[in-house]
């Protein structure tokens, strides 16, 4: 174990997304942190929208008790990096990462025409914002399109009611091509196990993910804020599929993410499901998402030691002032 008491230097950056990006938030600018500790990297891009402490508390935190697990994620990120980076050799040997589903931010038909190009066999859309027009559009895609799969992800924006409603109103073959539904409603025990009774639609928890939610049926699992071994070893003890996602955060956190995803594949053998892992289209391109290639199901680890991008790490401007 590393010494934990350097205060790590950080690198502040901003990334644009080429349009809304959930149902629960307005911005298209993101603000975050790259950190630097003891020769290794992380990330720390908050969502305080879906209840992440804003990215100035997240640096006080960073500077005294690191309590928030945004921040000991972040270190940890960098941990694990540093000692890949000290041996010289790059995080991805011998590993495989998962393929992952194409995220789509709103409704386009350009780009699920896109995701299918692309090689994708699932679609995950980003619902709440207009489910009249949402359900329509799955419906026309659905019968456009009746191989690819579905996952759709509310971010808790439904009542359950709401929730029942939006699902059993859409056609049948539309709802035997939805995969999953991601946080359709604040989650309960209860709630969630008559939606999935009266719906038969699979669902997956994520804001609340942890080891005991046993009335979904998958978990969702972020690295950049949760500890993946033990919500897998939760999933295993309920039965649950599970898939991993990046943060729609920097490509170095993704990169991380995809890290993590593989490391459970290996531990837990046929767990792991398709992943999230294929954000950085959402955001206006750079240096960083240039390293990750184009979109497509198949991750592209970035080269270098650690988890890459060694150059354009070297290159930022880093500082102890925050």
């Amino acid at each position: 174990m590393m010494d934990p008491t350097p205060r790590p230097l950080i690198s502040r950056y901003r990334l644009k997304s080429r349009g809304f990006v959930n149902a629960v938030s307005n911005r298209r600018v993101f603000e975050g942190v790259l950190i630097q500790l003891n020769g290794g990297y992380g990330c720390i891009h908050p969502w305080p929208e879906l209840g992440d402490p804003p990215l100035e508390k997240c640096l006080a935190d960073l500077a005294g008790g690191r309590r928030w697990p945004i921040v000991r994620r972040a270190l940890r990120c960098a941990e694990y990096d540093a000692v890949a980076r000290r041996f010289d050799h790059s995080l991805f040997e011998e590993m495989e990462v998962p393929e992952s589903h194409a995220t789509l931010a709103a409704r386009d038909v350009a780009e699920v025409a896109r995701a299918v190009e692309a090689g994708f066999a699932q679609v995950k859309l980003k619902c709440g914002r207009d489910l009249a027009a949402e359900m329509r559009f799955l419906d026309d895609m659905a019968a456009e399109y009746p191989a690819l799969g579905w996952r759709l992800d509310f971010n808790e924006a439904l009542e359950p009611d709401a929730a029942a409603d939006f699902l059993t109103g859409l056609r049948e073959r539309t709802r035997t091509a939805i995969a999953f539904v991601e946080d359709p409603c604040p989650y309960a025990d209860s709630t969630w196990a008559a939606l999935h009774r009266q719906t038969r639609v699979n669902l997956a928890v994520d804001r609340e993910a942890a080891p005991h939610r046993a009335a979904a049926q998958v978990m969702v699992i972020k690295p950049a804020i949760d500890e993946p071994f033990l919500l897998a070893e939760g999933a295993l003890a309920n039965s649950q599929r599970v898939v991993v996602t990046g943060y729609m955060d920097h490509p170095l956190g993704q990169t991380f993410a995809a890290w993590e995803a593989a490391r459970l594949g290996l531990q837990f053998p046929g767990l792991v499901g398709l992943c999230g892992l294929q954000t950085h289209h959402l955001f206006e391109p750079d240096a960083f998402t240039e390293l990750l290639g184009p979109w497509s199901p198949v991750f592209q680890p970035p080269p270098g030691k650690g988890l890459g991008f060694d150059d354009l790490l070297d290159a930022l401007p880093w500082t102890r002032n925050y």
